[in-house]
């Protein structure tokens, strides 16, 4: 995540984490330390996986204290094994107390949906077919999930409401049919923006190409409708297979060879790395 990104957004958002943690002190941390001293931690890798979130790590920390200096031993992305260690934490000893489990919550979570993702991706390997998130994300931290998607080879759906137009069951049910949501949706979006339709119906997906819709989501349908679908399709609008996508069903999906398959449980059913904050002695005297 470069510089720009990290202080227009996510720094809101990593200092809120931060406030949530510490309301009015660090009361453990305060107790046993009450002056500065420095030192040093290790972040220990304790379970293979893909890496992702190294700059957040390192910003709760540089935003607790700028004089706090955190080293990386690996990169962004790098396929990380248990025992290895990541990197080191130094600076005041209370900087690194206090930020810890805040920074590791992100770099647990990040790694785990760039580690779950990058299954996925690799299952898909060579078939042409490009693997899509969700906004199936947990609330203020959709910035940090769409992200390690990306890290572990997956691509973004829309990341908001305001990046693309798709017309979802409920659009088409207040619109009263695919056709004329279609047509309202080019009225009023820019010439710039596809637009997208979720069917759920052959005859839906009829309508849609009918329509002249730029992607059509077969959503929720069997292997044999998904397959009837394409055909009728035949090239006329990109393809994008969703709904209850899991790594387990991934291999019924090949062979149809869609343009997308988008698939919101890479992140929320990712667990998080296993890693660990360890090691923390003193560098020096009290200052």
């Amino acid at each position: 995540m470069n510089e720009v990104v990290l202080k227009l957004n996510a720094d809101p958002l990593i200092l809120s984490a931060l406030r949530e943690d510490v309301s009015s002190g660090d009361v453990s941390t305060d107790a046993i330390m009450p002056r500065t001293i420095l030192g040093e931690a290790e972040l220990i890798c304790k379970q293979d996986g893909i890496v992702c979130g190294l700059s957040v790590f390192k910003r709760v920390f540089t935003l607790l204290d700028p004089n706090c200096d955190v080293i990386f031993f690996c990169t962004e992305g790098q396929n990380v094994k248990d025992g290895q260690i990541l990197g080191k934490v130094v600076g005041d000893i209370r900087t690194i107390l206090t930020g810890e489990r805040t920074a590791l919550n992100y770099l647990q979570r990040m790694s785990g949906i760039a580690t779950a993702t990058h299954e996925v991706a690799e299952l898909l390997k060579g078939t042409g077919i490009t693997l899509l998130d969700t906004r199936k994300t947990t609330p203020n931290n959709r910035l940090f999930e769409k992200y390690a998607v990306k890290v572990g080879g997956g691509c973004n759906h829309r990341y908001n409401l305001s990046d693309g137009v798709l017309l979802k069951d409920n659009h088409i049910s207040a619109a009263g049919s695919v056709k004329k949501a279609v047509e309202m949706a080019k009225a009023y979006a820019p010439f710039v923006r596809k637009i997208e339709v979720e069917c759920e119906t052959i005859e839906q997906v009829k309508e849609a190409v009918e329509a002249k819709a730029d992607i059509i989501m077969l959503d929720n349908m069997s292997h044999e409708t998904m397959k009837q679908a394409i055909e009728w399709i035949d090239g006329r609008a990109q393809t994008e297979c969703s709904g209850n996508v899991t790594k387990e069903k991934i291999y019924m999906l090949k062979d149809l060879h869609v343009d997308f398959i988008s698939s919101g449980a890479i992140i929320y059913n990712a667990g998080i790395l296993d890693l660990s904050l360890k090691n923390l002695h003193p560098l020096g005297e009290e200052q």
